[in-house]
């Protein structure tokens, strides 16, 4: 057979897995850096950890199988080398499925799987931190350019957000601390948990659908995490729990891992809190502002009210003295014009009779120079002149009754007791001195309270002018 290894050259099973050995002993003997994403990852008993290490095109689906995996095995004695590493880097990051990595590894055959793996020896962890902020950088621009990363800002909030949604793995400790400051607040708060992953491959398509499941029965969404490796918060640098962010039709407020930590989900929330606690205490402290606005609103409808009021009292004191005043003016005035108006009705009385007894007296002399006819003819006259004179005096008295009874109605109008009986009142000194302001009377002195079913009688305790009342 051309072509073919002569026999005389066959190796075994074991020759054959000692050969590939070698040879990758001989191309990569001092180590291979090699870029994946972790998945599968197993933590043994024994100390050691195993993972696939898989390539994955651009454009795959989720759950798409990888263009390309190798198998990885980090033993114990180098993993204290590998975590030596990572914790000088702050503990940033965390070996977890869908987590991009840099390792660098010695290749090895395995004879008894017939297996190549890849056994890991070192991990560069700038590598993953600039893939994370780089992913998270290219993310904010998208949601940016297309108004997603503020538009959960201007969701509407609600005055009193008694309701809260609360997304969140129950029994962590973020639960814990958000339910125990709602609780601690005294407030009537009703929380709606919803249960999800919060880190993981599955977490951040979890966590959008518990944040559009809440969102339509309550005022405020609170989207909690408590602290972690930068690794471990990676879900909430996902765009899918952006997206759910900025569709929500409720404020959403983050409390993510710690105080330095800062998130996508954080940018594109309504508000962002450095904890758990705090974004729970930010609910609260919506409450409080509400319930101080509230207590702000009362004192100054209290201060107006009294203000208002004192004004009311001012111009009613005020009216009662000018109506007094005006009455007894008009009084004075009406009685003038009626005496006035008898004097003259006597005067013309007398003036007319005086008048009609000289003319009797002429007429008698005459007639009794004249005779009879002459009597007769004084006799019609003087029943003509008397008659007028009985009609002049009649319109001249009912002139001067018209005039009269208009006085009174002008009179009784202005009368103070039907202003008592509208509801107002007229307050005396005990010398009769009628009470306008409160600089009038002093503690213990007597007043009496004239009202239009009778008086009250009463003694001063104390006094208070109008801007004493405003500053209480």
């Amino acid at each position: 057979m051309t072509g073919l290894v002569a026999p005389d050259q066959t190796l075994t099973v074991g020759e054959l897995a000692q050969v590939l050995r070698w040879t990758l002993d001989e191309a990569f003997g001092a180590g291979v850096w090699v870029t994946g994403e972790i998945d599968s990852i197993t933590r043994a008993r024994s100390g050691h950890v195993y993972f696939d290490l898989v390539e994955r095109s651009e454009d795959a689906e989720p759950g798409a199988p990888p263009v390309a995996s190798v198998n990885v095995v980090l033993f114990r004695g180098d993993k204290e080398r590998v975590n030596d590493t990572i914790r000088r880097h702050g503990n940033a990051i965390r070996m977890a499925d869908g987590l991009r990595v840099r390792i660098c590894g010695m290749l090895d055959f395995y004879p008894p799987r017939g297996q190549l793996q890849l056994r890991m020896i070192a991990i560069d962890p700038a590598h993953t931190l600039g893939a994370i902020a780089a992913d998270r950088e290219a993310l904010l621009r998208a949601l940016a350019a297309d108004g997603s990363l503020r538009r959960n800002a201007h969701a509407p909030l609600a005055p009193v957000p008694l309701r809260v949604g609360l997304v969140t793995s129950l029994g962590s400790a973020a639960h814990a601390d958000v339910v125990r400051v709602l609780s601690a607040s005294g407030f009537a708060f009703r929380v709606l948990e919803a249960d999800t992953p919060v880190q993981g491959s599955d977490a951040p398509e979890a966590i959008a659908a518990a944040i559009g499941a809440v969102s339509g029965e309550v005022d405020v969404v609170v989207l909690a995490r408590g602290g972690g490796s930068r690794t471990d918060l990676v879900a909430f640098d996902h765009e899918v729990v952006a997206r759910a962010i900025a569709a929500c039709e409720r404020p959403v407020v983050t409390g993510i891992g710690h105080e330095t930590d800062r998130s996508v989900a954080d940018e594109t929330a309504h508000a962002a809190c450095s904890t758990p606690t705090a974004a729970a205490e930010a609910v609260v402290q919506l409450v409080e502002d509400w319930l101080d606005r509230l207590d702000a609103a009362g004192r100054l409808i209290g201060v107006r009210g009294r203000r208002i009021l004192g004004a009311a009292d001012h111009r009613c004191a005020n009216a009662a003295s000018d109506t007094a005043r005006v009455a007894r003016a008009a009084t004075k005035r009406a009685t003038r014009i009626l005496d006035e108006s008898a004097q003259r009705v006597a005067h013309s009385g007398r003036t007319a009779t005086a008048q009609a007894r000289r003319r009797f007296a002429a007429v008698s002399h005459r007639l009794a120079q004249a005779g009879p006819t002459v009597e007769r003819r004084a006799t019609s006259r003087l029943d003509r002149a008397s008659a007028r004179l009985s009609v002049a005096g009649r319109h001249e008295l009912r002139h001067a009754q018209r005039h009269l009874n208009a006085v009174s109605t002008r009179v009784r109008a202005l009368d103070p007791a039907l202003i008592l009986r509208r509801g107002w009142s007229l307050t005396r000194r005990g010398d009769g001195m009628l009470v306008r302001s409160v600089n009038d009377v002093s503690p213990g002195d007597g007043i009496t309270t004239h009202l239009s079913d009778g008086t009250l009688v009463s003694t001063i305790r104390d006094r208070a002018d109008s801007d004493e009342d405003q500053t209480r």
